[in-house]
């Protein structure tokens, strides 16, 4: 598979055509963004641990029955993925309340809530990625409702699966952002990433953050975050 021109470069990727049209390369960055680019900065390492804990994460999701755009890791910072359009849309599964819903509804972080939550932005920097519901989402013709149908089964079913896995490594699940795309023949697929950057995730005796949070609020330790829960994710792969 050869490299060829740079097609894209996002906050924390950049995505290079291949001699497949049907295949890109997606490179991991070290730069760290919050706040929809307002605050910018590196994570030394994180491009490593993003790639390879998502395509261990994405194989997971296979088994499991929910399709991605994984194909095949390439090196410590590539992989290569099946060619997409992204669905615009931020799909959210919230566990336990932090971050925007704690903040947006006035209650405290760490609340267990009965069942899962879903939300959904509309992906769109320039907007500041709004809050928006399925009715909308179909107005603004961003997916169909079978699509969105198709999408909030595979988010739950997501949800199941890394509840289920980072338990297994003293990891509480609080919440994760996904994205999704659509192949060539109109698929959906789960693309993009699964990583501390994507996702909040506690320790389950201490409630010690070991995300992107540690970066979003300058409480230190960013690195240090990463490479632990990619720890956590290689003992239990080796057990």
């Amino acid at each position: 598979m050869q490299k060829l021109e740079q097609v894209y470069e996002g906050k924390a990727k950049k995505v290079f055509r291949t001699d497949d049209p049907e295949r890109f390369i997606v490179d991991y960055k070290d730069d760290a963004t919050a706040f929809n680019g307002a605050k910018e900065g590196t994570i030394v390492g994180k491009g490593v641990i993003n790639n390879q804990m998502t395509n261990r994460l994405m194989v997971r999701m296979e088994k499991a029955g929910i399709p991605t755009h994984y194909v095949q890791e390439l090196s410590e910072r590539e992989t290569l993925v099946k060619k997409v359009s992204i669905v615009p849309l931020e799909v959210i599964i919230r566990n336990i309340s932090a971050g925007h819903f704690a903040s947006r509804y006035g209650v405290e972080e760490g609340i267990v809530f009965d069942a899962p939550t879903i939300e959904f932005s509309y992906k769109c920097d320039e907007l500041d990625d709004p809050l928006l519901n399925a009715y909308h989402a179909v107005a603004l013709k961003l997916a169909t409702w079978e699509e969105i149908e198709t999408i909030k089964k595979y988010a739950f079913a997501v949800n199941d699966v890394l509840k289920a896995f980072w338990a297994e490594c003293g990891v509480t699940l609080v919440d994760f952002k996904l994205e999704f795309g659509k192949l060539s023949d109109g698929t959906i697929v789960l693309a993009d990433e699964i990583s501390p950057d994507t996702c909040r995730l506690w320790d389950a005796k201490t409630h010690e953050k070991l995300d992107k949070d540690r970066f979003r609020r300058d409480m230190g330790g960013v690195e240090d975050a990463y490479a632990e829960i990619m720890k956590r994710l290689l003992a239990h792969d080796a057990d």
